[in-house]
C-alpha cells in the first residue's frame, strides 16, 4: 500500500509505534526532494546523499518528538537544512586536485576556482522531482533553473545561513515565518539574510538553461566536432564569453581564447575520445571516454555543458568517478575510425 493511498496519520501512528515500513512509506515521497535540496546547499553529489541519509535517521530517531504544528514535508526539510547547515560549517571540504591528465600540459589558467568540490546531478534522479511538490508563493525561481550548475555554484560561495534562507524562500517559497520556525531565529533575521543572499547571487548572476531544439543540436555538433579533435568546428560553437572549468581541479579558462588554448592542449595531444550523451542538472552532457590501441575506451571524465545565445556558454569537466551515478559504464567498446 502506497502512501498516496494510506491516511498520512495512520502512517505516522504506525511510524511512532516503531514499524519502519510504515515510516519509510512516510518519507519516501520527499526522498529525493530532500535529497536536491542537500545537492543544491552542499554542491556535492555524495556529500548530498550523505546528508539524506543523516536526515532520515533524525527522522526516524526524533519521529517522537513530531507535534504535527507543520506538514511532515515541513518538518523534513528542516532537518535537512540544519543537517546541511552543520555539514557546511564543519566539512573540511576535499583537497583540490592538481593536473593529472598524462601527456597534456594544459595553458596557464584564467584563475583558480574557489568551489572544486562541486559534482554533477544525473538528470534521472531529478525525474518528477521538480514539479511533484510545487513551489509556494513565495518562490522566485523555476525548480530548474535552480539545480543548474550557475545556480549551485553560485550558492557555494554565500555564507551558509544565507545559502538556506534563499533556497526556502525564493526556490521551495516557504514564508519568512516559516522559514524562521525551521531556523530557530526572527522574520527579521530571515528577511536580512535574504536580501544579502539575493545580492550575493546577483553579482554572480547565474544563467538559467533549459532544454530546447537548440541545446540538443548545439551538443551533438560538439560531441561530433570533439570527437573528430576538429578544434575549428568546437571554436564555431563557442560563445565569446565561454567558461570551462574542471573540479576538482581548481583551474578555470574565461573567455573564448583561453578556453581554445585549454581545448587545443587536449586535442592537439594526440587523445581521441568517445561521447556517450546523458543529462546533468538539467543540461546537457557526455561521458567521456578515451580511445586507446585495443578494443575498450576507458571513461576519463564527464563533459556537463551550458548553452546559451545560440553557442555552448560554459564547459564543465569532472571526474570519471561521476560516471557510475548516470548509469555509465566504466569502459565501452572501442569504435574503429
Amino acid at each position: 500500500m502506497s502512501a498516496m493511498t494510506t491516511e498520512p496519520t495512520a502512517l505516522l501512528r504506525r511510524a511512532e509505534s516503531g514499524d519502519g515500513a510504515a515510516f519509510d512509506e512516510l518519507v519516501a515521497p520527499y526522498r529525493r526532494e530532500l535529497q536536491v535540496h542537500c545537492y543544491r546547499m552542499l554542491g556535492s553529489f555524495q556529500d548530498a546523499e550523505d546528508a539524506l541519509q543523516d536526515t532520515l535517521l533524525s527522522a526516524w530517531q526524533g519521529l517522537a518528538g513530531f507535534e504535527g504544528r507543520s506538514s511532515v514535508r515541513t518538518w523534513l526539510y528542516r532537518i535537512a537544512t540544519n543537517r546541511c547547515l552543520n555539514a557546511r560549517r564543519s566539512a573540511s571540504r576535499r583537497s583540490a586536485k592538481e593536473w593529472n591528465v598524462p601527456g597534456v600540459e594544459p595553458p596557464a589558467p584564467t584563475r583558480l576556482g574557489e568551489v572544486f568540490w562541486l559534482e554533477p546531478f544525473p538528470d534521472a534522479l531529478l525525474e518528477g522531482v521538480l514539479d511533484a511538490s510545487p513551489p509556494g508563493p513565495e518562490a522566485r525561481y523555476e525548480q530548474s533553473e535552480a539545480v543548474s550548475l550557475a545556480f549551485v555554484t553560485a550558492l557555494q560561495v554565500l555564507p551558509p545561513r544565507q545559502v538556506a534562507v534563499l533556497l526556502l524562500r525564493d526556490v521551495l517559497g516557504y514564508h519568512a515565518a516559516e522559514v524562521a520556525d525551521m531556523l530557530d531565529t526572527t522574520t527579521e533575521s530571515v528577511s536580512s539574510a535574504l536580501k544579502r543572499a539575493r545580492a550575493g547571487l546577483e553579482r554572480r548572476r547565474p544563467t538559467a538553461t533549459s532544454a530546447s531544439t537548440e541545446e540538443n543540436a548545439l551538443a551533438a555538433k560538439f560531441a561530433t566536432a570533439y570527437e573528430a579533435a576538429d578544434i575549428e568546428a568546437v571554436i564555431a560553437l563557442l560563445t565569446d564569453d565561454v567558461f570551462t572549468s574542471m573540479p576538482p581541479m581548481p583551474f578555470e579558462y574565461q573567455g573564448r581564447a583561453a578556453t581554445v588554448a585549454f581545448l587545443s592542449s587536449i586535442l592537439d595531444s594526440g587523445r581521441r575520445h568517445q561521447l556517450v550523451p546523458t543529462r546533468a542538472n538539467g543540461q546537457p552532457a557526455f561521458g567521456a571516454y578515451l580511445r586507446g590501441s585495443g578494443e575498450v575506451s576507458h571513461g576519463v571524465g564527464l563533459f556537463v555543458l551550458e548553452v546559451r545565445d545560440g553557442g555552448i556558454s560554459a564547459l564543465t569537466r569532472f571526474e570519471s568517478g561521476a560516471l557510475p551515478w548516470f548509469g555509465l559504464p566504466r569502459s565501452i567498446p572501442a569504435v574503429r575510425e
